[in-house]
């Protein structure tokens, strides 16, 4: 199966989707999913531009409104996570995840879903200490911080991706801290020279992150942000924990690369439950001895401008050969999603997850009842579907000033 992924969208669709069908033409195979990591920015009208953190030159609707209204459609499964310049208010509706557009899927804050067997997991958003450990508060309209808190990483969510069993690719917009060490460093600080003050002193890269890449063990981690091309090979401690064959592998990665033009920039469940929950002897399930892999293959990709890496088409083995591909639900994150949904706060005070000797059994009795009542690897489409609830641009619009809606969708 060959996988595009691309760096940081900022818009630019018609682009991206041109380059690759272009590159589809000159060497005669057939793109099957792209990967978005990050800075999408989802525009669906002008009110949305209100929502995004940026300077003001940078405020522009893109391309998104298009697919959006349907005027165009994306040509390939697409499946997207946010970063630090994004539609928050758009993207906050789906925190669960869900499709943007027809054919364009968000993971949410933390998601996990497969493509044909292959599993693909992605934290949207980037790491700041300050707001790490607190809720998802922010309400419309946002405030000069909430427009940044807004997006960055919680705890909450760290801690639900890291009750996965062993993942094939993991999104990240932020890079894995301390990742620069695992490639060609010289070369990096030859060419970014002021990230070298954070790289010398372990602050280059989100700590959160580097956790998570420990524990799912991907076979490939794709991230943006940085706005370079960066390809490092993390090796993992010990061997893969596993009873069963991975459904990753190794994989090729394509020599050619592409560049276009484009702009820069409530209700707890009693004790007595969880202790008899903590105690009972339950059969794993299968998903929780998927193997991880012993390399992971990092790579970094950029912006869209002029003569800059932000494009990659990649080989990776599927385990299923539905065509066309089927885009389908991870049952052991549905089971992790409903087993922590308890804790989830939209104040700013955060109740951490249990111990992992009661969290897990949870994790499993939720586990068994996706099977029974959802169905394993059920697809998203007989489930989810796109709705619109924006009308779209309005043509009508003059000025510089965005209002921002007063209302939001929350999960």
């Amino acid at each position: 199966m060959k996988i595009a992924v691309e760096g940081c969208c900022h818009g630019h669709l018609d682009d991206i989707y041109g380059r690759i069908e272009q590159l589809e033409r000159q060497n005669g195979y057939r793109v099957d999913l792209v990967l978005i990591c990050g800075d999408f920015q989802a525009m669906r009208t002008q009110a949305d531009l209100s929502c995004m953190a940026a300077p003001q030159k940078y405020l522009k609707m893109g391309d998104f409104s298009k697919y959006y209204t349907g005027e165009k459609v994306a040509p390939i499964p697409t499946i997207i996570i946010g970063g630090n310049h994004e539609a928050s208010n758009y993207l906050r509706e789906l925190y669960h995840g869900g499709f943007l557009a027809p054919n364009m899927y968000y993971l949410g804050a933390a998601g996990v879903v497969q493509f044909n067997g292959i599993r693909v997991a992605g934290l949207s958003g980037i790491y700041q200490y300050h707001d790490y450990k607190l809720g998802h508060y922010e309400r419309l309209p946002y405030d000069r911080n909430s427009i940044k808190s807004v997006y960055h990483v919680r705890q909450y969510d760290v801690q639900r991706i890291l009750q996965l069993s062993p993942v094939d690719i993991c999104l990240s917009h932020d890079w894995p801290q301390s990742i620069e060490q695992h490639g060609d460093y010289d070369d990096l600080m030859q060419r970014k020279p002021h990230f070298r003050p954070d790289a010398e002193t372990g602050k280059l890269g989100s700590p959160p992150l580097l956790e998570v890449l420990k524990t799912l063990r991907p076979s490939w981690w794709f991230s943006g942000h940085m706005h370079t091309r960066f390809e490092a090979a993390f090796k993992h401690e010990g061997p893969a924990s596993t009873t069963e064959a991975s459904s990753g592998g190794v994989v090729a990665r394509e020599t050619e690369r592409a560049e276009i033009e484009m702009d820069p920039e409530d209700v707890k469940e009693d004790g007595e439950r969880r202790q008899k929950l903590a105690s009972a002897h339950q059969t794993p399930s299968i998903d929780h001895f998927r193997s991880g892999a012993n390399e992971t293959k990092f790579l970094a990709l950029d912006k869209c401008l002029p003569d800059r890496d932000y494009l990659e088409i990649i080989d990776y083995p599927a385990p299923q050969s539905s065509d066309p591909p089927k885009l389908t639900f991870d049952t052991e994150w549905l089971g992790i999603v409903r087993a922590t949904h308890e804790y989830f706060s939209r104040a700013k005070t955060q109740e951490p997850l249990p111990p992992e000797s009661i969290l897990r059994p949870m994790i499993e009795e939720n586990i068994h009842w996706v099977k029974e009542y959802v169905g394993e690897s059920r697809d998203i489409t007989e489930v989810q579907e796109f709705t619109a609830t924006s009308r779209g641009p309005d043509s009508a619009f003059r000025g510089h000033r965005f209002p921002q809606r007063e209302w939001d969708t929350i999960p």
